[in-house]
């Protein structure tokens, strides 16, 4: 599980860089159940960069999540993709 961890937020951040203006302070936040069957992936980004993330009603959020999903479900595992501000996630 690890190794699929790990591929996944890399690919998280290489889809999401080029997409936001400050890709210095990005931040990858994860959490994986103790059951090992879910994993969780907080994508922390400054908030103008969020609405780019985000992208016209959701369709851009709405893909790099599908994707990061159907990686997981290839193992057994189900991902769940958050996108937030780092407002948001200090609340």
């Amino acid at each position: 599980m690890q190794e699929l961890t790990e591929s996944i937020g890399k690919y998280l951040l290489a889809v999401v860089s080029p997409l936001i203006r400050h890709p210095e302070k990005a931040e990858l936040r994860v959490a994986k159940s103790s059951e090992g069957d879910l994993v969780r992936f907080r994508l922390v980004l400054e908030q103008p960069d969020v609405a780019r993330v985000i992208g016209r009603n959701g369709m851009t959020a709405s893909a790099i999540r599908s994707m990061a999903k159907a990686a997981g479900e290839k193992r057994g595992i189900k991902v769940i993709v958050h996108i937030l501000s780092h407002e948001e996630a200090a609340a």
